[in-house]
């Protein structure tokens, strides 16, 4: 008999409190019992991550004699200082409601190039984050004692890496739990299946995680999958899945750990399907525009009514936790934190020419050493390079896209 689909995939999505802030009843005492330290804690990464894209975003940007932006056709002119930047804005719910789970020296994160959220809540610090996409590879360097593997580039190869991770962390009988991530685009990838299919097998404690941002660069999740949900591709390898609501802290914290006391008793890998939503464009680069339609527009509208540090201090507020004056306070600290992080980062961003080739191969190759004595003789370091890359200033497109105020 031939099998068309499965029984029962379900496409609903759990969630704790919605962006009006109704709580579901079965979870009602779940939120009245929750360590309001660990809420407040949150909120604080979940701000800190999305004012540090903003200005690590205004980095790029072309200035006059006042300090403002130069605008071409309404848009910002871009100078390049950025190599790159790939923000998770929108999705800080996702990454810190099962980053804050990750015990430092003893689990592990394996990510992908879009978990800033994560990567701070998990003690990657700030200025070493904004040290890499200003070009310099120290930057993934990785302080002792924290468990983050670097910025994962090429899509998918990650969740490898993380099921090798947890091979051996079952070999070695130790009690830490590997955290790897996605995006809905690198469910495309074969990695992505021959991870899980092998984690599955051998009961691996692993949690897997889809962020689900609706985008794939320019294309969008109806055009990426004819499978109903994405979680539900884990049944076809046995391993329990669920999706959630990605804006909802609660939501993503309570199935996080779930999953964690399941890998934690042997009982293999979980896969949760984060429901969000990316509201930057796709990197420093990108432009909404140029692919996004009409109802692309409308429908980012709706999303925006759902932001997740929306939900979060409303609810803080809601409960006697915040205020306006600690409001004030944390952007004030938040903003001093992120400029000491890039004076930081923009002092150390060059790094010698060499370096560019040395570490490509474990010998140059002749084709490698003619590059590198014909860089040399124009540039002594990289900083000087991208100063001339930077001749002329190119148009800036719009990362931040058409934002209306959410109401």
């Amino acid at each position: 008999m031939w099998i068309e689909k499965f029984d029962n995939p379900q496409k609903e999505v759990f969630q704790i409190l919605n962006e009006k802030q109704e709580v579901n009843p079965d979870y009602a005492d779940y939120l009245k019992k929750f360590d309001a330290k660990i809420l407040l804690q949150a909120y604080q990464w979940m701000t800190l991550s999305r004012l540090q894209e903003k200005m690590q975003l205004e980095m790029n940007y072309a200035k006059d004699d006042k300090g403002q932006p130069i605008l071409i056709n309404g848009q910002p002119k871009v100078m390049g200082k950025v190599i790159n930047f790939l923000g998770s804005s929108g999705q800080e719910a996702t990454e810190v409601g099962y980053a804050i789970n990750i015990r430092k020296g003893i689990d592990w994160l394996v990510p992908a190039y879009r978990n800033n959220a994560a990567w701070i809540t998990a003690g990657y610090p700030i200025e070493k984050i904004i040290q890499y996409w200003l070009g310099n590879e120290m930057g993934s360097q990785i302080p002792k004692g924290i468990n983050i593997l670097p910025v994962n580039i090429p899509i998918g190869t990650q969740y490898s890496h993380a099921a090798g991770i947890a091979l051996a962390e079952k070999y070695k009988k130790g009690k830490g739990v590997i955290f790897t991530t996605i995006g809905d685009g690198g469910t495309s990838e074969g990695e992505f299946f021959e991870a899980m299919n092998f984690a599955a097998l051998h009961k691996l404690p692993i949690v897997f995680f889809i962020e689900n941002n609706q985008w794939s660069l320019d294309t969008p999740t109806t055009k990426a999958t004819m499978s109903p949900t994405f979680a539900q591709k884990g049944t076809a390898v046995g391993i329990p899945n669920i999706r959630v609501d990605g804006n909802d802290f609660f939501s993503v914290y309570h199935v996080t750990n779930t999953a964690i006391e399941r890998a934690k008793n042997h009982q293999g890998p979980s896969l949760i399907e984060a429901v969000t939503y990316r509201q930057l464009s796709h990197s420093a680069f990108d432009i909404k525009k140029d692919y996004f339609t009409e109802e692309d527009f409308k429908n980012e509208q709706e999303w925006f009514k759902k932001d997740p540090i929306i939900r979060m201090k409303t609810y803080l507020e809601k409960n006697k936790l915040w205020d306006e004056a600690k409001e004030k306070e944390l952007v004030s600290a938040n903003t001093k934190k992120i400029n000491e992080a890039i004076a930081w980062a923009q002092k150390n961003s060059a790094v010698p020419i060499d370096e560019i080739f040395d570490y490509t191969y474990e010998k140059l190759t002749p084709k490698l050493a003619e590059q590198k004595a014909e860089a040399k003789s124009y540039f002594t370091t990289s900083d000087n390079l991208i100063s001339e890359m930077q001749k002329p200033t190119i148009e800036a497109k719009s990362y931040f896209g058409d934002r209306e105020e959410a109401k």
